[in-house]
C-alpha cells in the first residue's frame, strides 16, 4: 500500500514570500535568490511564477521554477537579475569551477538548464548552486571540501574566506529584508519595490 503524503501549503502566499525571502535581489543588491514554495491544493506554483516572471522581466528580474516535485507540487523558484548572474557565470575561474564539477560549458540560460536538471535528476543536492546564487566562489568551493564543516561564519551561506566582510554582506540583506517586508505587509506593490535594472 502507497504511502499518503500530507502536503502542508505555505502559510504565506507566493507574492509574500517573492517580497520579503527575495528582497535583496528584488532591491538589486544580490544577484540572485532562492526560495521553496508549497502551494495550496488547487493552485499551480509554476503559473504563478509565470505570472510573476511577466510582471517583473520590464524591471529585470526572471522568476523561474528550477524544481518542481511531481508528488507534492512544491517549487524552487529561482529569482534573478539575469546580465548580472550572466557576468558572474562568465568568470574565467567560475566557469573552470563549473567545468570541473561536469557542467557544459555555455551560455548562463545553458548552464542555468544544467543547475535544473541536476536538482530534478541527481539523488545529491548540487552546492554549486551558490555559484548561481552569487556566492563567493571560495566559499562555494570551501563548503564543497569541507562538506559543509569547519566554516567561520555562518549567515545566508557558510563562510569559508572572510567572515567580516560576509558578516557586512549578510547584514544588509537582513536590513533589505526587514524594510522589505514591512513595505510589503503596508501595501506596496512587488513591482514598486523591484528596482529597475
Amino acid at each position: 500500500m502507497a504511502e499518503r503524503t500530507r502536503v502542508t501549503p505555505s502559510p504565506r502566499s507566493f507574492a509574500c514570500d517573492l517580497a520579503t525571502l527575495c528582497a535583496p535581489t528584488l532591491a538589486g543588491l544580490k544577484p540572485a535568490s532562492l526560495f521553496r514554495y508549497q502551494p495550496a491544493p488547487g493552485q499551480d506554483a509554476a503559473d504563478m511564477a509565470a505570472a510573476w516572471h511577466a510582471a517583473l522581466a520590464p524591471r529585470g528580474v526572471t522568476v523561474r521554477v528550477l524544481k518542481q516535485c511531481p508528488r507534492t507540487g512544491a517549487v524552487l523558484v529561482y529569482v534573478y537579475r539575469p546580465a548580472r548572474v550572466a557576468r558572474l557565470l562568465a568568470d574565467p575561474r567560475t566557469l573552470d569551477f563549473l567545468a570541473g564539477e561536469g557542467y557544459a560549458l555555455g551560455t548562463a540560460d545553458a548552464l542555468l538548464n544544467q543547475l535544473a536538471d541536476r536538482l530534478c535528476c541527481e539523488g545529491e543536492f548540487p552546492h554549486e548552486i551558490g555559484v548561481f546564487l552569487g556566492y563567493p566562489l571560495a566559499d562555494v568551493i570551501g563548503f564543497i571540501e569541507n562538506r559543509g564543516k569547519n566554516f567561520t561564519a555562518c549567515g545566508y551561506w557558510k563562510v569559508y574566506t572572510d567572515p567580516t566582510a560576509a558578516q557586512a554582506e549578510f547584514d544588509r540583506y537582513k536590513k533589505c529584508e526587514r524594510i522589505y517586508a514591512r513595505c510589503y505587509y503596508n501595501g506596496t506593490p512587488i513591482r514598486r519595490l523591484t528596482v529597475a535594472a
